[in-house]
């Protein structure tokens, strides 16, 4: 089970597309509002893949997850199609992998950035 969550983690938000804003250490408040940030600094994956979506609960869909956490998995789909539609509305990303592979390869080329010494 452990490995399944933290998979499900690293997919959902150590990947390329995501975004982390930084706050000034006098500050330690971020500037924007919370469902902005979770929709920044979320994506999803395998929106598509039934499969996928059942066997993980529906936690492919992590920015819905994140935005209406008491709304059960199933709605999940439809949801995300609204999600999607306002995030263009308000110009903010929408950020998924169609499909689970390219998630984990967006995850891996991450750690790479993430691993090489910047100066």
């Amino acid at each position: 089970m452990g490995l399944v969550l933290s998979v499900v983690f690293q997919l959902a938000h150590v990947v390329e597309k995501t975004s982390f804003d930084f706050v000034a250490e006098d500050n330690k408040v971020i500037a924007a509002e919370w469902a902005i940030h979770e929709v920044k600094t979320t994506a999803d994956f395998a929106p598509q893949n039934k499969v996928i979506s059942w066997l993980m609960g529906g936690l492919n869909f992590q920015i819905e997850h994140h935005l209406f956490p008491h709304i059960s998995h199933v709605h999940y789909p439809a949801l995300s199609k609204i999600i999607r539609k306002q995030c263009e509305l308000f110009g903010l990303p929408y950020n998924y992998y169609p499909t689970m592979r390219q998630a984990i390869y967006s995850h891996v080329r991450f750690m790479k950035q993430l691993g090489r010494n910047h100066e």
